[in-house]
């Protein structure tokens, strides 16, 4: 029924910023193609005390980046000269291909007060043919998406196909995205016609094949089989799978099917090869020591 549960694991984005970490991860590196996700807040910072969670200016190759918010509000600025308010419900969609810059800026203190932010964000891995596409950077609303309810289920199609919804969220590789919210004791089912599939407790807790899971794990489920899935309080899901690309390597933001390719940006990012989001450029992120890392493991310090 299960291939594996994930746990999420600490990971810190910015000083005072952390999140739950969950792929890559040691066992399981990628579902279809989502091969990098994390959890950040709520975040609840008083006001008055202050902060700058801010994520400065920073490089991507060879995938796209889907941010996708519960609540509040973050910045987004890029390469392409694109300034984008990111709102709850929305997709906002960054293809670096062969190289994009972005910044993420939570400019509101007070959103940071009282758990007002939170969001999942995912790196989805681009086919061998685009990953030297051209960057782009795309905005869906919350109501260019489909939405399902049933008894005890709501559920918004974040993007791919699913549940014999199509979301207009343009993809390089078949795949599912589902923002799903259960109420106590719903009765639901996986999604059919994909060959990797996961599941992401963000709250509450799930009753799949008589065990109890709480939130922040990923049930990865082996394919083909056809669970029920039984909400045991009221629960938030992120379902996410799709078809797998082949071997992928990551190395802090950068993902390619080539370790080459990976260090040719890391050397355009030290010459500033990637160029800065014009609006966002007096300052940035520079590359991290490369210190040897095990196969597997998890990129030093990934930012989103």
């Amino acid at each position: 029924m299960l291939d594996l549960v994930i746990p999420t694991r600490h990971a810190e984005i910015t000083p005072g910023f952390a999140v739950k970490r969950i792929l890559p991860y040691q066992l399981r590196r990628m579902i279809g193609p989502f091969i990098f996700m994390d959890h950040g807040g709520p975040v609840d910072i008083p006001t008055e005390r202050g902060s700058n969670l801010d994520v400065l200016p920073h490089p991507h190759i060879g995938l796209s980046t889907v941010s996708y918010l519960f609540s509040g509000n973050v910045t987004h600025r890029d390469s392409l000269g694109v300034e984008m308010v990111i709102k709850p419900g929305e997709v906002n969609w960054m293809t670096a291909g062969k190289g994009i810059a972005h910044s993420e800026r939570f400019e509101d203190p007070a959103i940071l007060a009282g758990g007002q932010l939170e969001m999942i964000q995912t790196w989805v891995a681009l086919p061998e043919k685009d990953e030297e596409g051209d960057p782009s950077f795309m905005n869906y609303t919350a109501e260019q998406l489909p939405v399902f309810t049933d008894k005890g289920i709501w559920m918004r199609l974040i993007a791919g196909d699913a549940y014999g919804l199509a979301s207009s969220v343009k993809t390089a590789s078949p795949l599912f995205y589902v923002h799903v919210v259960l109420q106590q004791s719903a009765h639901f089912g996986l999604p059919k016609g994909h060959s990797e599939r996961g599941l992401y407790i963000v709250r509450g807790s799930l009753e799949v094949n008589g065990v109890v899971y709480p939130a922040g794990n990923l049930l990865v489920f082996t394919k083909g089989v056809d669970p029920l899935i039984i909400a045991k309080e009221a629960a938030t899901l992120m379902l996410l799978g799709g078809e797998h690309l082949g071997e992928r390597h990551i190395w802090w933001n950068f993902v390619s099917s080539r370790k080459e390719r990976i260090e040719q940006a890391k050397e355009d990012w030290k010459q500033g090869r990637i160029i800065l989001p014009p609006s966002d450029d007096s300052e940035f992120i520079p590359l991290p020591e490369d210190k040897y890392r095990p196969a597997g493991g998890p990129p030093p310090g990934a930012l989103s």
